[in-house]
């Protein structure tokens, strides 16, 4: 069993050595350092860490916002993990997969984070309704409308193919056919 570190940084001025002290005392054999923002997708240096875990070993990170994105993404890769045989580790939470505690207290976060989205579901649910009772319109803009709206119906009955008209109103040609039916 190793175990394999990974640390990453939001930027070029931020340092990693924090990070670094506590996965060498955690027992991380090797390490992995990105310099990205947790958003971003493109992250190299978790990618190899990923790449040389085997089964048994245990990703250690010093704090969860490190590993993942999202909460969401969080569990997806911890799950990803387990299903390779694989442990997790955070060292300022002290939650570790290979106890018990720290698979149930995993459980409890991705229970609280479906809770979380169900209600952020709802209020935007409840906003939308309350905005249409309001006599709000809710959605984007049509993108084609008025004058060019107008042009764009003449030139079809002038017989342009569609896809002319759509590059001159600056639209696709679905959103030009759906402009066209709605608009009568």
């Amino acid at each position: 069993m190793a175990r394999i570190g990974y640390a990453r940084v939001s930027t070029t001025d931020q340092n990693p050595a924090l990070q670094l002290d506590a996965l060498k005392k955690a027992g991380c054999r090797q390490v992995f350092t990105d310099e990205a923002s947790g958003a971003s997708a493109t992250r190299p240096q978790f990618k190899k860490a990923l790449a040389a875990l085997k089964t048994g070993d245990v990703l250690t990170v010093w704090k969860l916002d490190r590993l993942g994105r999202s909460l969401k993404h969080l569990l997806t890769t911890i799950d990803d993990l387990a299903d390779r045989g694989v442990g997790f580790k955070s060292v300022s939470e002290n939650i570790d997969t290979q106890t018990a505690a720290g698979r149930m207290l995993l459980q409890v976060i991705g229970t609280l984070a479906e809770f979380e989205r169900s209600l952020i579901i709802e209020r935007t649910r409840a906003g939308l309704a309350a905005a249409k009772r309001r006599g709000v319109k809710v959605g984007r803009k049509p993108k084609l409308t008025g004058r060019r709206l107008d042009k764009a119906r003449k030139m079809i009955a002038d017989g342009q193919p569609a896809s002319e008209v759509a590059e001159f109103a600056q639209v696709s040609r679905a959103t030009l056919y759906r402009a066209l039916s709605t608009a009568g």
